[in-house]
């Protein structure tokens, strides 16, 4: 008898969207991802198709369907998961009038200014509890409203990357609160859109869609997409959760005293919170959580895993890794290398601003540095830096949050990251904590996928999922040696960026 309780996870990432079916004990019973590159048609720009998200979750479950097509009819709930603060814009006929503009786009300095001048610097921190950062919702709205007026005033619905899915899967608008609180558009402690904000910015309040809790079914499956999918018409979808929210619920971290640090192709330090809480310098962002009724804390690396992609796409693996290990392919290679090289890599630092930084500095302008060349550095040493500069940044987040008194005695690692034994150990080092790895490893989808089953009543709520699937695997300890030389290059690490800010402005103004 087949079993008739499958939950289907689905996330839309920045470079590609993965399609996960599990069943309600956890286990995974198939994954597909499909890859996609970004468009950067202009410095600082960062954009893609909304379409391209569509064709690539129709290929991923086109092939699922193929080896699972009775476990795909009888999934009992689907839960979305995808990038935060994209920005899709739909006209009056559901079209998207041109392509989204992502996360890591940084265009949009000049309307981060606006929306200080409307509501104070200090005053919009208190109302929205985050700054008005370039990679977020809002400035890019304005953005559009001033460079691009005909585009504007085609926009009917705005929507985030994996709200436009949930509208191609059931022709329904609407969002929820975790990764609606990207926009900064959101009252944070109420959980809704702040009127006050969406007025000050002249935003109608109904280009925007209904917010509801992560855990609530608020669309099902048209026919129209079963027919072009293989997904049963009338199968529930629930809010379900921005990336980050996904992924910390599918890294257990949903209760107070725990922080997670994923290394994606961005670097998040994630801490649950039980009330809203906000950096009075908007250091930290402050979201809601996709737990119903909590929140959460968040540092954030632009370019954390994303740097260590831009190495391997670039340079790739050194001739003499390929030659001694002809089995070992991928970044596995690069993690053959890093282990060659000691601590501190002999000196070479990396600044991993490949894209501008978020967290703690808000510059769109910083750019990656590799500072402390010499003939001594080979390609070993310039991989081993990368992943040791990551964990500095990301250093950098959880020390904000240790500086609010939000401690926990341990870290919990995932992503692509922390797949590599080698930056576990680098992690675990340079936050001088210790750092454990889950066995579960399919990140955001997978909890999407717990979010989706207690939406349906399959999980009594989004603990009980968690507590029955979730359980600690590795486990990295620091080692005291590396903690104490990594603090001195850390001291330097810091200093690198405070020499380097106004020259980065320089550069940025010859582009």
């Amino acid at each position: 008898m087949i079993n008739i309780n499958y939950l289907l996870g689905i996330d839309i990432g920045t470079s590609g969207t993965k399609v996960l079916l599990m069943s309600i004990e956890g286990e995974v019973i198939a994954t597909e991802v499909s890859d996609y590159n970004l468009n950067s048609p202009k410095v600082k720009w960062a954009e893609e198709s909304p379409e391209t998200w569509w064709n690539a979750l129709k290929i991923c479950l086109c092939k699922i369907n193929k080896s699972y097509a009775n476990e795909l009819k009888s999934v009992k709930a689907i839960g979305l998961s995808g990038q935060m603060h994209g920005s899709v814009f739909l006209d009056s006929s559901g079209n998207v009038i041109r392509p989204a503009i992502l996360w890591c786009d940084q265009r949009t300095f000049k309307q981060c200014k606006t929306i200080y001048k409307i509501f104070g610097y200090d005053g919009f921190i208190k109302l929205s509890y985050n700054r008005a950062l370039p990679g977020f919702t809002a400035p890019k709205i304005l953005w559009l409203k001033e460079n691009e007026p005909e585009n504007y005033k085609k926009v009917s619905k705005i929507l985030l990357p994996k709200d436009y899915i949930r509208y191609k899967l059931s022709n329904t608008y609407a969002t929820e609160v975790s990764d609606a609180s990207g926009t900064i558009l959101m009252d944070i402690p109420s959980r809704n859109w702040s009127n006050e904000i969406l007025n000050g910015l002249h935003i109608k309040r109904s280009l925007l869609p209904e917010v509801f809790e992560s855990d609530i079914i608020s669309s099902k499956v048209s026919k129209e997409a079963s027919n072009l999918t293989g997904l049963i018409e009338g199968t529930p979808i629930v809010g379900g959760g921005s990336d980050n929210a996904a992924g910390a619920v599918s890294s257990g971290i949903i209760s107070s005293g725990l922080i997670s640090d994923s290394i994606g192709t961005s670097g998040v330090v994630f801490a649950h919170m039980d009330r809203p809480l906000y950096d009075s310098q908007g250091r930290v962002h402050s979201f809601c959580h996709a737990v119903p009724g909590k929140w959460h804390l968040t540092g954030v690396t632009l370019s954390a895993a994303g740097s260590l992609r831009w190495y391997f796409d670039e340079f790739g693996p050194s001739k003499e890794i390929i030659k001694n290990f002809p089995d070992i392919k991928g970044y596995d290679l690069l993690d053959k290398q890093a282990e060659r090289v000691p601590a501190g890599s002999d000196g070479l630092i990396f600044l991993p601003y490949l894209s501008g930084e978020r967290t703690p500095y808000a510059d769109p302008d910083a750019r990656g540095v590799f500072f402390g060349i010499s003939y001594l550095h080979g390609p070993d040493h310039f991989v081993r830096s990368i992943m040791e500069g990551v964990a500095f940044s990301q250093l950098d987040c959880l020390t904000l949050m240790r500086d609010l008194n939000i401690n926990s005695d341990k870290i919990i690692l995932f992503g692509g990251g922390a797949k590599s034994s080698t930056w576990r150990q680098i992690i675990a080092d340079i936050l001088n904590s210790k750092v454990v790895t889950l066995n579960v490893e399919e990140g955001s989808a997978f909890g999407a996928a717990i979010i989706a089953g207690a939406g349906c009543g399959i999980y009594s709520s989004i603990k009980e999922g968690v507590d029955k699937i979730i359980n600690e695997d590795k486990e990295n300890n620091p080692i005291a040696e590396n903690v104490e030389k990594y603090k001195k290059l850390y001291a330097i690490y810091k200093l690198l960026y405070k020499d380097l800010k106004d020259n980065f402005k320089k550069l940025s103004s010859l582009s």
